[in-house]
């Protein structure tokens, strides 16, 4: 049986995202109302807003957690074509005793239109970030030293020829860095809605391997399901309804 909770929230217009940290006991919110909320788990199962601030000039779009082995860290991208990653710095009050103790680490301005989408790699591949923005170009960056988090490159960037508007990385270690990239493009003459690109560690590009043609309405939403040990890859694409792909590796 399934128990649901409201939570009341300050947030003024839209929540466009909502996430949850690795061990579930933190929650992340975003909305059209410029502001991010850190939200933790009490002992009376109670969940309690533990900070809130402005993080962008624009709509913010999605928030994620990067894993907790490089700490208490979340990225957010916006409508404000930007993409910041946070870094909580405990101890510090903000005014009228609510605290705001998250710190802006970086901010990346390379696009030109609205990021659509960021998301933090699986740990085994290092600290990596991923975003996709409206003009169809996925950016990937890497912070080269974990405990420096103001330091990232620019290491990738993959032109879609499509506007995106989703991605998700792939969790397996057994096979090479992939990830699947989501469009909310309407025209039927833009082909699959959902592209598969992969990592070659020979001549260390991203290559398309996969334009899934049976996706053929906007996609909203794209998620691999963790691999345990199978030897292909489930692929959950939210469109008009809801595919699961099957996706065998090659070789």
């Amino acid at each position: 049986m399934f128990v649901t909770r409201h939570i009341p929230t300050d947030h003024q217009d839209l929540i466009h995202d909502v996430s949850y940290d690795f061990h579930g006991r933190r929650m992340a919110t975003c909305s059209t109302d410029q502001t991010v909320q850190i939200w933790d788990l009490q002992d009376n199962g109670e969940w309690k807003c533990t900070a809130s601030w402005k993080s962008h000039s624009g709509s913010v779009w999605r928030v994620t957690w990067a894993h907790p082995e490089f700490g208490q860290v979340i990225a957010t991208c916006s409508f404000d074509r930007t993409v910041s990653v946070w870094e909580e710095c405990v101890g510090d009050t903000g005014r009228d005793g609510v605290q705001s103790n998250w710190i802006r680490k970086t901010s990346h301005v390379d696009s030109r239109t609205s990021i659509m989408d960021v998301k933090f790699a699986p740990k085994h591949l290092g600290l990596l970030l991923a975003t996709c923005s409206a003009d169809g170009i996925v950016r990937i960056y890497e912070a080269p030293d974990v405990m420096n988090l103001s330091q990232w490159s620019l290491q990738h960037e993959i032109m879609c020829k499509i506007s995106c508007s989703c991605i998700s990385w792939n969790a397996s270690r057994m096979h090479a860095p992939m990830i699947a990239v989501g469009s909310d493009d309407p025209s039927p003459s833009a082909g699959g809605k959902c592209q598969i690109y992969e990592f070659n560690s020979a001549n260390r590009k991203w290559n398309k391997v996969e334009s899934l043609s049976v996706v053929t309405d906007p996609v909203h939403d794209v998620a691999f399901a963790p691999n345990l040990g199978r030897s292909h890859h489930l692929l959950a694409i939210a469109s008009k309804d809801l595919k699961i792909i099957s996706l065998t590796p090659y070789g």
